[in-house]
């Protein structure tokens, strides 16, 4: 189950996270290194195995043909998937079977936390059954500090099952949680940082929308933000959500947006980069091949 995985955008960025064009656009390079003018691309590349799509960019497409979907997603070049929304009236053995034809890997899940013992045992075994190294958090959301404390406190508990089944477990951020005032100027993100387990739990940064964050909090660089976010929490980032962000805040197909995503690769390196973009911009496959050639081609 995807677990409360998508915030209406537009009211997200109506309460507050995304401003002007023109504030982004000044905000979006930072004065030294507009100064310096353009960095030369340098020889890193993101690894070809290393490059997902969460496939939640494609539903649209998975509700009419989601053997279709995911055949041209393997097409495109995809070694790996993301899954979300279910499995579509297979079983876990039954999609790792579909899956294993196409030559793709399902490494990662997004999964709400679970209501009790026995739904984290199901989802962990078909974690496993999938051949999964990872399973995400999607989303939470709440005005109350309790809330995230408690909900701090079962991430723990399941991410020490996952550890235990040899799993990696995450927790993947929207922007809220840098923007939110629980009292006294305390965000979701100060306790998630402070509370997770770093022994545990890792965190899967969703690059579009720290950056949003960041133009919510006032960051003279956006960018920058997301960086620092990146480097300051004490959990590990092993996984990147990839997508672009329009001047107007709307989210964007990648290379087509603001975000200097060679900043972001050249600051820290994940094991997973995986593409996405919520809103595809033309169509959802146009999203897939436009952004596994972005990353195919980006040197940083």
């Amino acid at each position: 189950m995807c677990y409360g995985y998508r915030p209406t955008r537009r009211g997200l960025l109506a309460a507050g996270l995304g401003l002007g064009a023109a504030a982004f656009a000044a905000t979006s390079v930072s004065p030294a290194a507009a100064a310096a003018g353009p960095k030369k691309p340098k020889g890193r590349r993101v690894p070809p195995g290393q490059i997902s799509m969460q496939i939640y960019s494609v539903r649209d497409d998975l509700a009419r043909d989601y053997d279709a979907t995911l055949t041209y997603l393997a097409e495109i070049g995809y070694p790996k998937v993301e899954l979300a929304l279910g499995y579509f009236g297979r079983t876990a053995a039954q999609l790792r079977e579909f899956l294993d034809g196409l030559g793709l890997h399902a490494s990662s899940s997004h999964d709400g936390i679970s209501p009790d013992d026995a739904a984290l045992e199901a989802k962990i075994s078909n974690a496993l059954t999938l051949g999964q190294s990872y399973i995400v958090v999607p989303y939470l959301d709440s005005q109350n500090l309790d809330d995230w404390k408690g909900w701090a406190e079962r991430m723990n508990v399941e991410a020490a099952a996952a550890r235990s089944a040899g799993l990696h477990y995450g927790y993947h951020n929207h922007a809220h949680e840098f923007t939110t005032d629980l009292g006294g100027g305390t965000t979701p993100w100060d306790v998630l940082t402070s509370e997770l387990d770093p022994k545990l739990v890792h965190l899967e940064i969703d690059i579009y929308w720290a950056v949003t964050g960041g133009v919510g909090r006032g960051a003279a660089d956006p960018v920058g933000f997301a960086i620092d976010v990146i480097r300051d929490a004490p959990q590990r980032v092993l996984q990147y959500h990839v997508k672009d962000r329009h001047l107007d805040g709307d989210m964007a197909d990648l290379g087509t947006g603001t975000i200097d995503f060679r900043r972001v690769f050249e600051a820290h390196r994940v094991r997973e980069y995986i593409v996405e973009n919520d809103t595809p911009d033309v169509t959802p496959r146009r999203t897939s091949e436009v952004g596994y050639s972005y990353l195919r081609n980006l040197r940083y």
